[in-house]
């Protein structure tokens, strides 16, 4: 029998976290809970790419941060998810 090549498959959604310096102000502006996570739709993140300066996008989810978590430990790990349509 062939060895699996993978110790943990996950399936999660594929969120995109993004990471960008600003104001209190401006979280104030746009509604936002500093130091919180909002999920947005297309329209929401519209806006907010808009009001913002440059940012960082970074794979995230709970799916993918465990799987990270995982392999930094040494599993072999992968990941089935969609961005976008």
């Amino acid at each position: 029998m062939t060895e699996p090549r993978y110790d943990v498959i996950a399936i999660g959604n594929a969120i995109v976290d993004v990471m960008a310096p600003c104001t209190d102000d401006l979280i104030e502006e746009l509604d936002l809970n500093k130091g919180g996570m909002t999920l947005v739709d297309e329209d929401g993140a519209k806006r907010l790419y808009d009001a913002m300066g440059p940012a960082r996008e970074i794979s995230g989810g709970s799916a993918a941060n465990t799987l990270a978590g995982l392999s930094a430990m040494g599993a072999q790990c992968a990941f089935i998810g969609q961005v976008a349509d």
